[in-house]
């Protein structure tokens, strides 16, 4: 939110952030049952003229500039050797704990997550379905279509359960700047109502 109100661009969105999580850290229940449960964060972050994702953990950081096609987040990381920004402190830190020996290729995903990367888009979880969805769409992807993705309970991207989706948005950002930007909330925490 705060890189939202502070920034016009998604390169200085994505600065502030980092600033951010580096100063103060991050944290907080994730639920509001009395069950403690955190995670780390992942954003993506767009403006007309260019996408970041941005991926977490603890105060350190990795982020990949979206070159083209499609890309999503889900609940782990996924952003492996191709790093466009870093931590400053990031391979020393994985080095220190023993995560990576300094001499193979970084891979931010697999020294800093228990996923093993190389399933992560085989595998059924909601990280490799909507990648199937975006991919089916790739070249022609409307509103319409992002929200069906979005409201697909199958796939299990609309959680239901003890876990559930809280909310929902689609941007449309055209690249002419005489056109207006649409964004499109969901009302409910249920993007399928």
């Amino acid at each position: 939110r705060l890189g939202l109100e502070r920034a016009d661009t998604a390169e200085k969105a994505l600065n502030i952030i980092v600033d951010l999580l580096e100063k103060y850290g991050q944290g907080g229940n994730c639920m509001e049952s009395s069950m403690a449960f955190t995670y780390h964060n992942s954003f993506l972050i767009a403006d007309r003229k260019e996408a970041w994702v941005l991926e977490t953990s603890g105060k350190y950081w990795a982020a990949e500039k979206v070159e083209g096609g499609v890309r999503n987040i889900s609940n782990q990381l996924s952003i492996t050797t191709k790093i466009d920004r870093e931590h400053p402190e990031l391979k020393e830190y994985a080095k220190s704990n023993g995560w990576w020996d300094g001499e193979k290729e970084f891979d931010f995903a697999a020294t800093y997550s228990y996923v093993n990367t190389a399933r992560m888009t085989t595998s059924g979880g909601r990280y490799c379905e909507g990648y199937k969805l975006l991919n089916k769409h790739k070249g022609s992807i409307t509103s319409e279509i992002m929200m069906e993705i979005l409201r697909d309970k199958e796939s299990g991207i609309n959680m239901e359960g003890g876990f559930m989706t809280t909310g929902s948005m689609v941007s449309v950002l055209p690249q002419q700047p005489n056109l207006p930007c649409i964004h499109f909330f969901t009302g409910t925490p249920d993007p399928a109502r």
